[in-house]
């Protein structure tokens, strides 16, 4: 009698836990049918484009200057789909000499070239100027110097920034124009980038031959490619994508 005992009370703890086991094994069941579901309504991030303006400040609308910035904005292009590029040349535009007592006069188009370098969608802007005694040229401090507004609201705070200059000469005042444009911008919390590797110096530095041509500048060329990507890949990474 003990042992029938036994033996039920056997069979009834087995048969529970087939019972138990049936009712687990179901329910993992609906768990992964409800799974994707679940996936579905949970949001997933989405990876929006990145804008790479290329600010020329040369007076000669289409020159050396906007050229080497296309450059820099074929390189950036080419390190992902999710990279845009844009050229905006100041030449034209109207802009005068900043009068702090009168900031209006002489603004020409600069509220519409800020709303288009701080739209949140740029996530680096490269500036290019010619070489003008060792220097940038007026048209790029008359604009940087118009950035005071921008500055103060920190418009293009964290912002990856790359500059190019522009020279009769290889040691004629581009790495000088650099530092110069550099020093303002830095102000703006911008984040500074050099022209990266290989050649990983302040920025691009190119030569004009003296007939309106950089294309036989291969030192050149490479430091402005060099840019335009470590521009680009910089934004990636602070906008959270692809490293």
């Amino acid at each position: 009698m003990a042992e029938d005992l036994t033996r039920r009370v056997f069979l009834g703890v087995a048969g529970a836990a087939v019972v138990a086991g049936v009712a687990g094994q179901a329910a993992l069941a609906a768990d992964a049918k409800d799974a994707p579901k679940a996936a579905e309504t949970k949001e997933a991030p989405k990876a929006g484009a990145i804008k790479i303006i290329g600010l020329s400040c040369s007076p000669r609308k289409g020159k050396t200057t906007a050229a080497a910035l296309q450059v820099c904005l074929d390189a950036a292009k080419a390190v992902g789909p999710d990279i845009e590029v844009e050229l905006i040349e100041l030449s034209g535009m109207g802009l005068g000499i900043y009068d702090p007592t009168d900031p209006e006069a002489g603004a020409g188009e600069f509220k519409k070239i800020v709303a288009a370098i701080t739209d949140p969608k740029v996530g680096g802007v490269i500036f290019g100027s010619p070489v003008y005694h060792g220097n940038m040229s007026s048209l790029c401090k008359a604009f940087l110097d118009r950035c005071i507004s921008v500055k103060k609201e920190f418009g293009l705070a964290n912002k990856v920034a790359g500059v190019v200059a522009v020279g009769a000469a290889r040691n004629g005042g581009v790495e000088l124009t650099i530092q110069a444009i550099q020093g303002v911008v830095m102000s703006f919390e911008m984040i500074l980038v050099g022209d990266g590797r290989p050649t990983s110096h302040r920025g691009a530095t190119l030569q004009n031959n003296g007939k309106d041509d950089i294309s036989t500048d291969e030192i050149g060329l490479a430091t402005a490619k060099n840019l335009g990507r470590r521009v680009a890949e910089v934004a990636r990474r602070l906008a959270g994508g692809a490293k």
